[in-house]
């Protein structure tokens, strides 16, 4: 008989019993079956049996992972594909026959869909209209939140426009310094002229995005306030605190002058804007930024300082010590604390999240179980996932997590908490040992933050386990607990001199940032890395930090392609912003030519530190390789073996076509913020209005050919305005050319 099937359905030559073997074979109890008879398989099972303790910790990691897959595969096809793929894990995990991987894989998947769900159903909670075009308009609204930003000579306010109004209901503006008056309060009624935009989109790859921050903060529109405002219904009484944050924040800048004075009312209310932006930079390019951020190191240094004080003044009376379990009082007073000093500060969600950190810490010595623990903050993490799962790609929610997770792996580790635990010994060894275990915490932390920041600042910090070696104790140990006992005394008009101090221990702050970010070499910049870089290296570190036999090791193996495919990553030759007008060309050396003098700091900024270059760019006219005049430049560059002619408009002067056409023939690619006609046809790649509408901002790499555009990088989310190419009218490079 020929093959084929047979009468009775099963298939000639016998293929009948085949049929049947590979359908047993492929049985999901046959497979479970199967995999546990391989030798890996038990290995993994034993190391996972070892690992038991340690598994919980891997919950928020499942959960975080379905919320990154959501937000880099952004759409809605590819969002079902990962959740029913996710099932799918689930219910062959379910047939493994009860195996510690089989119960792994069950809620590694089950949390990892549910991170991807609950993403997806966050994204439309918040849903809020956007301005679809930027207009000039005049609209009542009641302020929700004022934020000075002196050092910008501006406030910004977060305004409510209500239902009626035409606009988005949550929109945020500019307001100069010199049209403000003491009557724009929180839950102040206003009116006001301004010019309102829709948030901007990322200008470049990997460039920072603010529509995606502005979706989940439910902003329609940013804008400038024009003229004057005019005050309709004062603030309602019930906005009080807000208020008191502002006067708390004058008062100790008036109590303290210049930087100092800004750094501290930071301290105290958490207003960064009276920060003057050099010394800034100089807190970030020396790794002490992270004192700006009220989170972590200051809400422990309020509840440590509270806790100790009320346990210490109580332990004073015999009969409170004798009737009372004073470590529980201190506790709930620390833990009012931590709840005051977080609304004072505007509770931001870092510091909310180290607010629920101390919390836990709080009810662990409650229960007299070990407080600093990574299941700590493992729980931490959840919850701030749960409640705000976009925080998961900001720098933020990824910066004060590493850092933790780093410190506290550490001190866990055998070896480092015996040779760092305290014992007999003279004041000189002991002293030695705390600034060892000091610099090896912050060596440790620089390690573990240089990744983060380079993939969203494209820049990070070399010395700044130095030099957190003396602002972490100068500012827990000092400035906080001066400016603490300063604003206690000036009740009672004595607070002059603590102030006096708080202010030299703040210059001197401020002195070692400015000191350690001019030493050559302070600051390694890199241009944007690749996703998958980025992802392995965390991947590696959590493999690293999570685990606790030898097998953590394994995850310096990711870690090492990771770091070594973002070390080998060429930078590319063009960058495009997203508007057109704005193009940067990067030469052999690393140097930087932008094609408008006038492109302002924020773009020259922005351009320079995707490019990863610390130095100023060039005006392009100045460039040996370019010509210019004032409707366009035409530049040169070298790479992949052959010189590419680079044609860029930077005017809106009207150009003949016929002298256009023939310009745009000679070009191998050409860039223009206007809608190019059909007759301009270069060599390779057109990139007009029509082109980058459709796909933002790009980056070129011409020596190997690749192009990168911001809708590559984020993808189509709900929050992105990219206009869809018309069937048959994409344009696109010609790679073959």
């Amino acid at each position: 008989m020929r093959d084929g099937l047979s009468p009775n359905g099963t298939t000639g030559t016998g293929s009948g019993s085949t049929g049947t073997a590979l359908s047993t074979l492929f049985h999901p109890r046959q497979l479970s079956d199967f995999w546990r008879d391989i030798q890996l398989s038990k290995l993994i099972e034993r190391q996972l049996e070892k690992e038991r303790d340690q598994l919980p910790l891997w919950v928020p990691v499942a959960l975080g992972f379905g919320i990154a897959c959501w937000f880099n595969l952004a759409t809605g096809a590819r969002w079902l594909a990962f959740i029913s793929l996710c099932g799918g894990i689930v219910l062959f995990a379910v047939t493994s026959g009860g195996t510690r991987l089989g119960k792994v894989l069950f809620w590694f998947a089950l949390l990892a869909g549910i991170g991807c769900a609950l993403i997806w159903l966050r994204s439309w909670s918040v849903a809020a209209p956007v301005l679809e075009r930027p207009i000039v308009t005049t609209f009542n609204a009641e302020i929700e939140r004022v934020e000075p930003v002196l050092a910008r000579d501006m406030v910004r306010l977060t305004l409510s426009t209500g239902d009626n109004s035409g606009l988005p209901p949550r929109v945020r503006v500019n307001v100069p310094l010199d049209r403000t008056s003491p009557g724009l309060q929180d839950g102040a009624l206003i009116q006001l002229r301004a010019r309102l935009m829709p948030p901007a989109m990322p200008a470049l790859p990997g460039a920072y995005d603010f529509s995606e921050r502005a979706w989940f903060q439910g902003l329609g529109a940013t804008g400038q306030a024009l003229g004057e405002i005019r005050i309709l219904r004062a603030a309602d009484p019930v906005f009080a605190l807000s208020r008191y944050r502002q006067m708390l924040s004058a008062h100790v800048q008036s109590q303290m002058a210049g930087a100092a004075g800004a750094i501290g009312a930071t301290l105290a209310t958490g207003d960064r804007g009276a920060i003057d932006e050099e010394d800034a930079e100089a807190m970030r390019r020396s790794g002490l930024a992270h004192l700006l951020s009220i989170s972590g190191l200051h809400v422990t240094a309020v509840v440590g300082a509270v806790y100790l004080l009320i346990l210490k003044t109580l332990a004073l009376s015999p009969a409170l010590a004798l009737r009372f379990r004073l470590p529980i009082v201190a506790a709930a007073g620390a833990a009012l604390a931590a709840v005051a000093y977080t609304l004072m500060t505007g509770a931001q969600v870092p510091t909310i999240r180290a607010c629920v950190a101390a919390l836990l810490v709080l009810v662990a010595l409650m229960m007299g179980r070990s407080a600093i623990t990574l299941r700590m903050v493992a729980a931490g993490a959840l919850f701030v996932l749960i409640f705000w799962p976009e925080s998961l790609v900001g720098p933020s929610f990824q910066l004060s997590f590493a850092a933790v997770t780093a410190i506290i792996a550490l001190h866990e580790h055998p070896r480092i908490k015996a040779l760092l635990m305290l014992r007999e010994e003279s004041l000189m060894r002991r002293a030695g040992r705390f600034v060892f275990a000091l610099f090896l915490t912050g060596l440790v932390v620089e390690i573990a933050l240089m990744p983060i920041a380079l993939y969203h600042f494209h820049k990070a910090g070399l010395y700044g386990a130095l030099a957190n070696i003396i602002a972490i104790p100068l500012t827990t140990f000092l400035i906080m607990p001066l400016e603490a006992l300063a604003l206690v005394l000036d009740g009672f008009g004595l607070g002059a001199p603590v102030w006096w101090l708080c202010e030299q221990a703040l210059s001197s702050l401020i002195a070692l940032a400015h000191f350690v970010s001019s030493r050559p070499g302070a600051v390694t910049m890199l241009p944007t890395m690749p996703v998958i870089a980025f992802g392995l290296v965390l991947l590696g570190g959590l493999w690293l930090c999570l685990w606790r036999e030898p097998w953590r090791y394994w995850g310096l193996g990711p870690m090492l392609v990771g770091g070594l495919v973002i070390a080998t990553t060429r930078a590319p030759d063009l960058y495009i912003t997203g508007d057109g007008r704005h193009v940067a060309i990067r030469n052999e050396q690393g140097e930087l030519a932008m094609l408008r003098n006038r492109s302002g700091d924020f773009i020259r900024d922005m351009v320079r530190e995707n490019a990863g270059v610390e130095g100023e760019p060039q005006a392009l006219e100045d460039w040996p390789n370019a010509t210019c005049n004032g409707d366009s430049c035409l530049a040169t560059v070298s790479a992949g073996g052959r010189d590419w002619q680079i044609l860029a408009t930077r005017s809106g002067h009207y150009i003949p076509a016929l002298a256009l056409s023939a310009a745009c023939r000679r070009a191998d690619i050409v860039v223009s913020e206007r809608r190019l006609p059909d007759g301009c046809q270069p060599r390779w790649l057109k990139a007009d209005r029509n082109l980058l509408s459709q796909v933002g901002g790009m980056t070129i790499d011409l020596e190997n050919r690749q192009i990168s555009t911001a809708l590559g990088w984020t993808g189509r989310h709900i929050w992105t305005r990219y206009r869809v190419a018309a069937r048959g009218n994409a344009a696109s490079a010609r790679p073959d050319q």
